[in-house]
């Protein structure tokens, strides 16, 4: 009897440790350059993003040039990467928040919730 619980404690211990690594598997590295497209009903916008992450915390910059970025942060939460962005005084942005699923090398979603499209494509390294 003794035995028999101590082999199921132990294949709980097992099950959990392997939907953890699931879970985490789930959240793509995001840390990085990558190019971005927009859309809206009122057409395409491309852009940059520069990012960091930190476990599930994401901190970055996003804009339509590297010298007209602004600072955006953001969580992994399940599969969905959540990100908001942090407009400079006095400068509007193209989204508030974005929604994200995807890859390590694309991710895909819509900006405030039905307002567009945004996509993030992994730019490749030069040599």
């Amino acid at each position: 009897m003794v035995l028999r619980m101590k082999m199921g404690v132990l294949a709980a211990a097992l099950l959990l440790a392997v939907v953890g690594q699931a879970a985490q598997a789930q959240t793509a590295d995001v840390t990085g350059a990558w190019d971005l497209t927009i859309t809206t009903p009122d057409g395409s916008v491309s852009g940059l993003a520069i990012l960091s992450q930190d476990d599930t915390k994401i901190t970055g910059m996003i804009g339509p040039a590297v010298t007209d970025m602004f600072p955006v942060e953001g969580l992994w939460e399940g599969n969905k990467l959540i990100i908001l962005a942090h407009p400079r005084k006095g400068r509007a942005t193209a989204f508030a928040k974005c929604e994200l699923t995807g890859t390590r090398e694309q991710l895909t979603g819509t900006i405030d919730t039905d307002k567009g499209t945004i996509k993030f494509i992994r730019k490749q390294r030069q040599n």
